[in-house]
């Protein structure tokens, strides 16, 4: 049978055996008028006053908003919270983008992430984590970090954080405080929340929100400046709009959680041999980099010693900036990889990136099916494939005529699982 796969801008189509267990959440259209949606939520929000009533016509407001590598409906969002808020004067507003490590966007970007009226009105700032001078300390982590944030953020009468929420491979769930942190933090408060200790926690994993320390980290950082109002959307396979969740940051961002978790959890009778992911198409499947959250989604359900195919365009390279593809070049296995990240004196950041899919690797083979040359995708430790099915047929040789095969349409959208290893992996 055919199935088509998140890819880019548009969909792969991979033909895979009859017996293929599909893996995706249930459908749900997009809203019928999303704009209206955003209206009603900010209008009649959960835990909090109207937005309205909240900001005075005085007030300086921050928003943030969640970078490129994120399906944000950013264009969407923001206008409708700069018109709810038209008694305030537009100079008032800054828009920061959340980048956390990520690189700087560029005005162009800008113009495809909030349109051309926000970018001619708005004034936009990228957070600089590196920049000291940016940055304000507003207090110490019971994690053993100082803790920094983007200034202007903190500084603000009234802040704003925007997002979508969706299953998240060591946070649980994306969204609502992680758009605070790691989103508008500085570098040394990064570090901490991804040290290796912190990823490698068996509850830092998809869907877990109770016992987490990620989570719990990036709760703790919001509550020390926390964001007035929280404005989050969920999204389905053709990124439309299909819920909003507004209002106070942690019971707003509770509920959208629980409503992800209730539509993208699905539970699979047992591991399977082979399984087939996207990383969820642009703008998630820009880079490598990103890439590590398909193959994650898939380490869930796939065997010890079983392969994983992982379908992302890779635009934007492995990418050029950080230091993901340099850390590869410090170790010769991923094993040896893990060693060093759980070295104490070893700290780069994007290490967890790598640490994530190091752990991955040493569970099983990781195909990657991308526009990356050979020679970029072996420098990763990963293993090229430019045709899918021809890779399924060159593995029957090592697991059988029979080998099971699952397939993660929309990669790390989904959280599968097999409920005798929750939290083992």
């Amino acid at each position: 049978m055919k199935t088509n796969l998140l890819y880019g801008q548009n969909e792969l189509e991979v033909e895979v055996s009859d017996d293929a267990f599909i893996v995706e959440p249930n459908h749900l259209p997009g809203l019928e008028n999303d704009i209206e949606a955003l209206k009603e939520a900010l209008k009649n929000p959960i835990g909090t006053a109207p937005l309205k009533e909240m900001v005075k016509a005085t007030d300086k407001v921050a928003i943030v908003i969640s970078d490129i590598t994120r399906p944000t409906p950013n264009h969407k969002m923001v206008p409708v919270l700069i018109e709810e808020l038209n008694h305030v004067p537009i100079e008032n507003f800054v828009i920061i983008n959340g980048t956390g490590t990520h690189r700087d966007q560029i005005s162009e970007e800008f113009v495809q992430m909030l349109g051309d009226w926000v970018v001619d009105n708005v004034r936009i700032i990228n957070n600089q984590c590196h920049d000291q001078e940016t940055l304000v300390n507003v207090g110490k982590s019971k994690f053993d970090c100082d803790v920094y944030l983007n200034k202007e953020y903190v500084e603000a009468d009234f802040r704003i954080v925007t997002g979508f929420i969706e299953p998240h491979f060591f946070a649980g769930f994306s969204g609502g405080p992680k758009g605070i942190m790691p989103g508008i933090a500085g570098i040394e408060t990064i570090m901490t929340f991804h040290n290796a200790r912190m990823i490698g926690d068996a509850r830092s994993t998809w869907g877990n929100m109770e016992d987490n320390p990620v989570q719990e980290m990036t709760r703790e950082i919001n509550r020390m400046c926390k964001p007035n109002f929280m404005l989050n959307v969920t999204l389905n396979r053709e990124k439309e709009i299909t819920s909003v969740f507004a209002g106070e940051l942690y019971e707003a961002h509770d509920k959208g959680c629980e409503f992800v978790k209730e539509h993208a959890m699905i539970k699979c009778d047992d591991r399977f041999d082979v399984v087939i992911t996207s990383n969820s198409g642009y703008p998630l499947d820009q880079n490598l980099y990103q890439a590590v959250k398909g193959m994650s989604a898939a380490h869930k359900i796939v065997k010890k010693g079983g392969t994983i195919i992982v379908a992302s365009e890779c635009s934007d390279g492995l990418p050029s900036h950080g230091n993901y593809s340099k850390i590869f070049e410090f170790a010769d296995s991923p094993q040896a990889l893990l060693d060093l990240i759980n070295d104490p004196n070893f700290k780069m950041f994007d290490q967890w990136q790598v640490q994530k899919q190091a752990v991955t690797q040493v569970w099983a083979d990781v195909y990657v099916y991308s526009k990356l040359t050979d020679e970029q995708v072996i420098g990763s430790m990963l293993k090229p494939t430019h045709n899918i099915e021809q890779t399924l047929e060159e593995l029957k040789q090592t697991y059988g005529e029979n080998m099971s095969i699952a397939v993660l349409p929309l990669g790390p959208l989904t959280i599968p699982y097999v409920e005798e290893y929750i939290g083992q992996v």
